[in-house]
């Protein structure tokens, strides 16, 4: 156990040593700061108070039923307008006027799933150049030399890479919610958060549904950081992995934009991989569901799991 936590702090050591780390967190800060000064400088300086926002809300919400009438065979669109309206009607029903200008939580909220795919790169990017460096360099012989197994090795650059990831999350949440409130205002600190899950609205606070969301988009994270480590364990070539996780991973709204119509897309990796879907009303199809979803993305991660261990494990090294 404590050769294992000293490769652990070996491979963290050698993460943030690098100046890469330290551009990383730099440019997610930086396009932090970014969004916050194009969105300030866009919208009006004093926005005219709308008195009229539960007509509004009314004439919104009969525009979403025709859509609705509209979208009978796409059930992505019949359960967003269905979540719409229902949230749409609470706040009329509860006298919660929805915000007419960015605050500080909704900064916060549309930073998140951006920002999180940026670290889910970053992520890539390390656990992938990690895996395939110790070979391409030669070092793997240097540790094999040490009472250690392979799988260990292995282990070590997988939890450091994940642990990488929660570091970013946490600059993440601190720095948006700084940048907001400074850009934006802290009056909005106590906002409630509105969430549409089974039908039902519901109400929670904006921290622990800021955090459900980075848990929920944490499991996409891991299943793509896996990914890159099974790809960039194969084939010992850090730049591949990079390169192919992130271009399976920006693609997939496409790939699924072709295949949506076949009833066995929802055993699809991507069609999974957003859980978001089950708690913002906007889930893919009616036959699924989130225990649904977790299932087959465990059948995925054993799948990632035991081909990333048998290739870097089982292969000979090189002289």
């Amino acid at each position: 156990m404590a050769n294992f936590l000293g490769l652990v702090q070996n491979e963290n050591m050698k993460i943030y040593r690098r100046g890469s780390a330290k551009v990383f967190a730099i440019i997610l800060i930086g396009l932090l700061l970014l969004g916050a000064l194009v969105v300030k400088l866009n919208e009006p300086s004093h926005p005219a108070k709308d008195t009229h926002w539960q007509q509004s809300l009314r004439q919104q919400n009969t525009q979403y039923q025709q859509a609705l009438t509209q979208m009978k065979k796409n059930d992505s669109y019949q359960n967003y307008y269905k979540s719409q309206i229902a949230i749409n009607q609470y706040r009329i029903d509860h006298n919660l006027q929805p915000a007419q200008r960015m605050t500080l939580w909704s900064f916060v909220a549309n930073s998140t799933s951006m920002m999180v795919l940026v670290i889910s790169i970053f992520t890539i990017i390390v656990v992938s150049n990690s895996i395939a460096s110790e070979f391409n360099t030669g070092t793997i012989k240097l540790l094999m030399i040490r009472p250690i197994s392979r799988t260990e090795i292995l282990l070590s650059k997988y939890i450091s890479s994940l642990l990488f990831s929660i570091m970013c999350l946490v600059v993440l949440f601190i720095f948006s919610w700084l940048i907001g409130g400074l850009f934006f205002g802290f009056s909005g600190a106590n906002e409630v958060h509105l969430s549409y899950t089974n039908g039902v609205v519901h109400e929670s606070s904006w921290i622990l549904a800021t955090w459900g969301n980075y848990l929920l988009d944490g499991v996409q994270l891991i299943m793509m950081v896996t990914l890159a480590g099974v790809i960039s364990a194969i084939f010992r070539n850090g730049g591949l992995a990079i390169g192919l996780t992130i271009f399976l991973m920006m693609g997939s709204n496409t790939i699924l934009a072709f295949i949506s119509q076949y009833d066995w897309v929802k055993y699809v990796l991507f069609t999974n991989l957003d859980l978001n879907q089950y708690y913002n009303g906007q889930q893919m199809r009616n036959d699924m569901s989130l225990g649904f979803s977790l299932i087959v993305l465990a059948a995925y991660y054993l799948i990632f799991a035991v081909a990333g261990w048998l290739f870097y494990t089982k292969r000979d090294i090189k002289a």
